[in-house]
């Protein structure tokens, strides 16, 4: 029995290490940028690339997150329908004392879920509408140069689950997002790097990713939607 413990404890031990080695080696800080009249003009050539007038007029959004919450948006009403094992929640974002869930079909009023459900939509809705909301409220944009071109810094300074988080968006020519690099509180490395890939143009017009990459893991948005 001591042997085993030992040898559990040594695991233990090599994992830790394994870890720290792994953020000490990709750790990064968040890199310094200018705010002013051309981040702006970045951010805008970003939103054109993606149709940001299209995403305006788009009142329903439909979309998965990996295949375990399923979501529809209806944006001109602030109303959201999540759905996830046996629960579905209807959010009204303007208005959370309207807040409504249900489990197996019956309405409970489980505050602990209502905020689960709330948090899987701050996070979800995120990895596919983050590039329409760069000039939202409390939103700090900067110009970095990054590998000799121009990038977008953006800096959550209030809102949503993790306020203060940072996003450095790499675009290409046209300035469709391909990537970003984050600086997050859930995440201990930063500048860990994340894909947005497979863009669609939905039937409102505008565009919307339906895969991500992050290390070795796809995150499926499943079948997205974006219609009047």
């Amino acid at each position: 029995m001591k042997k085993l413990f030992k040898i559990i404890g040594i695991l233990i031990l090599a994992v830790g290490i394994a870890i720290a080695a792994y953020y000490y080696a990709n750790n990064e800080s968040v890199p310094t940028g200018k705010q002013g009249v051309e981040a702006d003009a970045l951010a805008t050539k970003m939103l054109q690339a993606i149709n940001h007038d299209a995403y305006t007029t788009t009142r329903f959004l439909e979309w998965s997150f990996r295949e375990r919450h399923v979501y529809k948006w209806d944006k001109q009403q602030h109303i959201v329908e999540v759905q996830w094992a046996n629960i579905k929640a209807i959010l009204h974002t303007k208005s959370p004392e309207k807040n409504k869930l249900f489990v197996d079909g019956e309405l409970t009023e489980d505050k602990e879920l209502i905020q689960k459900a709330i948090d899987y939509f701050n996070n979800d809705s995120f990895w596919l509408v983050a590039p329409h909301k760069v000039f939202e409220d409390g939103i700090e944009r900067r110009l970095v140069t990054y590998n000799n071109k121009k990038a977008l810094l953006v800096t959550y300074t209030i809102g949503g689950s993790t306020p203060g988080d940072s996003y450095l968006w790499i675009l290409d020519e046209d300035g469709l997002p391909t990537s970003y690099k984050m600086w997050v509180s859930i995440i201990p490395a930063g500048g860990m790097e994340a894909t947005w890939d497979d863009w669609i143009t939905t039937a409102s017009g505008t565009k919307l990713p339906t895969t991500h990459k992050i290390l070795s893991r796809e995150l499926d948005m499943g079948d997205v939607k974006g219609y009047h």
